[in-house]
């Protein structure tokens, strides 16, 4: 079989978002972070096309306002958070049909109740959410989030060992053992391990997309750490010696395009993890997260280095770090051909 894992910059029908609500570990800033998602979702709308897990239907139309509802799928399940990149379904292509595929979610390691989310990709199958010609595959054998890995769509996979190799994901599969199967589940060719990066305040034991991104086949934007007075600047430099030193499939040294690190954000006294490198790149344009910061249009300013022919859109994601997640996280792109 041929199988290919398409990269996020590949054409896409839609983007998933589960909808925040009041029995989430939101309802202390629901208001806030309900308005940081209509801003992400009219984003994507003037894009692409959207569906949303919510609760409630219509608890969600009120807030978003006069948006196009066509453009919008809304399925109504039960939800216990909204970080859809980790619970949401993973696309890929199995000699050119498209499949989703379900892997567990355990709330990063049994650190918080997935129960109801756990079950959200089946249920979107189930209720004809895709397009007709998608095929379901469960691969609840293996605990696997979509933030935890970076595709080119040509055979390379980008991830890192802290969270892949965590004890509480899959206990008891080594090094070897995760690279034989993601090259047999993706059809991956080669697999790019980062043994060094984390964020203070992050839950998901140094998921990739908060640390450091494929942008095409050459090129990787990462999270540089400059002030040798900050707690990450130790791990976040030898982090990028190991970028250093990866080739593409070419041989060559990635293009690398360093983000700043994103000044220190604190809540009751915690440091949150945010972070420039939680950006989702959609048809045409890329979200960035913001973080009302002077380093904000710096970020912009590098990340359109690596993406010179799609708008760069800012999104206030300070709502969303109060949970230890920025905008990557609460959302999951569908390719070309998931969705009619």
């Amino acid at each position: 079989m041929n199988i290919r894992l398409p990269a996020e910059w590949a054409e896409q029908s839609a983007v998933l978002l589960t909808w925040p609500h009041i029995d989430t570990d939101w309802k202390p800033v629901l208001q806030e972070v309900v308005s940081c998602f209509v801003s992400i979702a009219k984003a994507i709308l003037s894009k692409e096309k959207l569906i949303i897990v919510c609760r409630s239907t219509e608890e969600v139309k009120p807030v978003l306002g006069a948006v196009d509802y066509s453009r919008i799928i809304f399925r109504e399940f039960p939800s216990n958070d909204t970080w859809a990149r980790d619970h949401g379904p993973i696309s890929v292509f199995v000699d050119d049909n498209p499949f989703v595929l379900d892997f567990t979610f355990n709330g990063w390691g049994l650190k918080f109740p997935a129960n109801w989310d756990n079950q959200i990709t089946r249920r979107l199958y189930q209720s004809k959410a895709f397009a007709s010609t998608v095929s379901y595959q469960s691969m609840l054998h293996l605990v696997l989030e979509g933030g935890s890995i970076e595709s080119d769509g040509a055979g390379t996979i980008l991830t890192t060992s802290e969270c892949l190799l965590s004890a509480n994901r899959n206990e008891y599969r080594d090094k070897a053992e995760i690279d034989d199967y993601l090259r047999m589940i993706f059809g991956t060719q080669r697999i790019l391990w980062l043994n060094h990066g984390y964020l203070a305040g992050d839950d998901t034991d140094s998921h990739i997309d908060t640390l450091a991104r494929l942008c095409d086949k050459e090129t990787i934007a990462y999270v540089q750490c400059t002030n040798k007075n900050d707690e990450h600047y130790e791990a976040l430099s030898l982090m990028e010696k190991e970028l250093k030193q990866f080739k593409t499939t070419d041989g060559k040294p990635y293009r690398l395009i360093a983000l700043p690190m994103a000044e220190a954000v604190y809540d009751e006294g915690e440091r949150l993890p945010a972070t420039y490198a939680n950006f989702l790149i959609i048809n045409d344009a890329v979200l960035l997260p913001t973080y009302r910061s002077p380093l904000d249009e710096k970020a912009k300013s590098a990340l359109q280095q690596a993406f010179p022919d799609r708008e760069i859109i800012g999104i206030n994601c300070l709502p969303l770090i109060k949970q230890h997640g920025s905008l990557h996280c609460v959302t999951m792109q569908l390719p070309k051909g998931f969705i009619e």
